[in-house]
């Protein structure tokens, strides 16, 4: 076995330990720390990453050394490094955009925790990339959603505190769900690995045994990871979560948290249960009618707000209902749609939150939109930043959104059942997207005294060079999409 198979299990390994050694570190040094590892872990996952591009196929890395049902494993194809890769670059730039609110937003004394949780988050999101057992994600499930909850309320104020209880509840619920759903599927099959389990549902399948407990199995484990990802209408708890968190958190929560869950729930369906005995079972079209929905109504909540971070939470509602409406059509084309839109959003999403940060601070700290009027002559990389992200998000050529909604239309008109309402929705959206944005863009750039002081490029340059590598990162999905799509469907290809 070469040395590069075990960088996965290593970077898991490293998160965790460094969340341990953080929390008896001071906030700086928790800093740095934490900015080593996730370039280590950067580093690790590209490595990954060409191994498996240079072998063309997937690989088995047993934990311990234990064969199964003992043993613990993961598996690593092309389409998990490269997510894990694009996770790490994702975080590292979250946390650097965020970095100079951090000690504004959270008490001195705890900036070492932010750094223990963020460890830990790393930690499981590169669990649930790569693990191969069913009970072993779940186990991380649950590491997520308290690091998520700790993110969240680190801030300690009255909202932040309501948004963590509530996403805590939501998320157990969906955790509940999750875990009463792999508890039958391990009655059914008496296996926890994915590849077991496949087999075993496979001969389940065919037979016609065990039809219902079988249906009511995939439907639990969508429906509980429906609702950690807020798909709508699961969605009440989103808003809160990232509209008081710190911006760091936010732009974490929006981009990484939720999309992990999304790609757990794919490696499912490929992976645990069959993408076409997932098919069959009707619950795709379930998630299908829910992401159109999700895409309507997350917009209209969107356009209602007279708040910036809000109107960028409720966003996320609208583009998640994206990702699901790929899933649920059924497709090859449409789940490559939709990982690329997880790509897409992550990168975007991010963007959004860091850039209006910038702007809030130079109109007094208001989140209001009559606040903000001219703040991007105050702050002009925010401004830029914030433009660029709502123009992908609208879906305008050279941004990784453009190339998302055409993904997704093409994937619409190969499929006749589900293609009129998926265009007709797509279509709709997208002018909702248009209103929301763009308003916020021309209200941003029309002149007005304002209220705050104006910054210039020296006194945030940390600040400037994430917005401008964000930037950079979407044009690049934007205007070179091919590759990235092709290594999507080499990944997906690699599940089944």
């Amino acid at each position: 076995m070469d040395f590069v198979q075990s960088f996965p299990a290593i970077s898991i390994l490293l998160c965790l330990f460094a969340g341990i050694i953080s929390s008896g570190l001071k906030g700086k040094a928790a800093r740095y720390m934490n900015t080593v590892l996730i370039l280590t872990v950067t580093v690790l996952s590209a490595c990954t990453l060409l191994y498996t591009l240079g072998t063309g196929e997937s690989y088995v890395y047993v934990m311990g050394k234990f064969p199964a049902p003992w043993g613990n494993e993961i598996r690593v194809g092309v389409l998990e490094s490269f997510m894990a890769l694009f996770f790490c670059i994702i975080m590292l730039l979250s946390l650097f955009g965020g970095m100079k609110k951090l000690t504004e937003e959270v008490e001195e004394g705890k900036v070492f925790l932010y750094y223990v949780l963020t460890n830990l988050l790393l930690s499981s999101l590169l669990a649930l990339i790569y693990t191969n057992d069913l009970f072993t994600a779940y186990v991380f499930v649950e590491i997520n959603t308290i690091a998520a909850c700790g993110l969240i309320m680190i801030r300690q104020n009255g909202r932040t505190i309501e948004a963590a209880a509530r996403y805590m509840i939501m998320s157990l619920l969906g955790s509940g769900m999750l875990l009463m759903g792999i508890c039958m599927l391990y009655d059914l099959t008496g296996h926890l690995l994915m590849s077991n389990i496949s087999e075993q549902v496979a001969l389940l399948a065919a037979s016609g045994e065990y039809r219902i407990p079988l249906l009511v199995t995939i439907a639990l484990m969508s429906v509980g990871l429906a609702i950690k990802s807020a798909l709508f209408p699961f969605h009440a708890w989103l808003p809160d979560a990232y509209g008081y968190s710190t911006v760091s958190s936010a732009a974490i929560l929006s981009s990484l948290v939720s999309k992990g869950y999304i790609f757990l729930l794919i490696k499912i369906i490929y992976r645990v249960i069959g993408f076409e005995i997932f098919d069959n079972s009707r619950i795709i079209d379930v998630l299908f009618v829910f992401g159109l929905m999700g895409m309507i109504f997350g917009s209209l909540s969107a356009i209602k707000e007279n708040d910036i971070r809000r109107m960028i939470a409720y966003s996320s509602v609208a583009q998640i209902g994206y990702i699901y409406m790929g899933i649920g059509m059924g497709t090859a084309a449409g789940m490559s749609a939709s990982v690329f839109h997880i790509l897409s959003h992550a990168a975007t999403k991010s963007l959004l939150f860091i850039a209006a940060i910038g702007l809030t601070d130079v109109s007094g700290g208001s989140r209001k939109f009559v606040d903000l009027t001219g703040a991007a002559y105050r702050n002009k990389w925010a401004g830029v930043a914030f433009t660029v992200g709502s123009l992908s998000m609208v879906g305008v050529p050279l941004f990784s959104g453009f190339i998302s909604k055409l993904l997704f239309a093409q994937a619409a008109v190969q499929n006749n059942g589900k293609m009129l309402p998926a265009l007709i929705v797509l279509g709709i959206s997208t002018i909702l997207n248009a209103i929301y944005f763009m308003k916020t863009v021309i209200r941003i750039y029309t002149p007005a005294n304002g209220t705050g002081s104006c910054v210039t490029f020296r006194s945030m340059k940390l600040y400037a060079v994430t917005l401008v590598c964000f930037i950079v990162l979407n044009i690049i999905l934007g205007v070179s999409s091919q590759p990235v799509v092709d290594l999507i469907e080499q990944g997906l290809a690699m599940f089944s």
